[in-house]
This record gives structure tokens, C-alpha cells and sequence, in this order.
């Protein structure tokens, strides 16, 4: 039996309002993705090449740096 299946047997048990609370349980996994790096995928390709590189640079110049005096 696949998981489905065993999910759909399992529903099927289920009085009207707990159906309900699944419903709801499974709307709400959706809108949120599949947890399987949706929100990495749609982040990904935001910033074009020659930003990536701005950005990259930035970060080299501005966070690469330690200042002994700061310790």
C-alpha cells in the first residue's frame, strides 16, 4: 500500500469535523510549499549576474575585514 493509499484509508475513518481539520492541515502544506527548497527555488535567479557579482564584491570588501581593535 502506498503512502497515499494509507493516508486515503486513514481519512476515511474520520468523522466530518476531523475531516475538516485535515482539509485544512493539507490547504495549508500547500500554501506553503513542499518543504523540499520551494522557498530557495523561488529566491533563487531574483538578482541578475552582474548583481550577484555587486553584491559578492560588497561583501568582500565591507565584511572580509577584522580590526584588532574591535576585539
Amino acid at each position: 500500500m502506498s503512502t497515499l493509499e494509507a493516508i486515503l484509508a486513514d481519512l476515511k475513518t474520520l468523522p466530518a469535523p476531523k475531516l475538516e481539520e485535515a482539509a485544512a492541515f493539507v490547504r495549508k502544506l500547500r500554501a506553503h510549499g513542499t518543504g523540499d527548497g520551494a522557498a530557495l527555488e523561488r529566491a533563487a535567479n531574483l538578482l541578475t549576474e552582474a548583481e550577484g557579482l555587486e553584491l559578492a564584491e560588497a561583501i568582500e570588501e565591507g565584511c572580509e575585514k577584522v580590526d584588532g581593535r574591535d576585539w
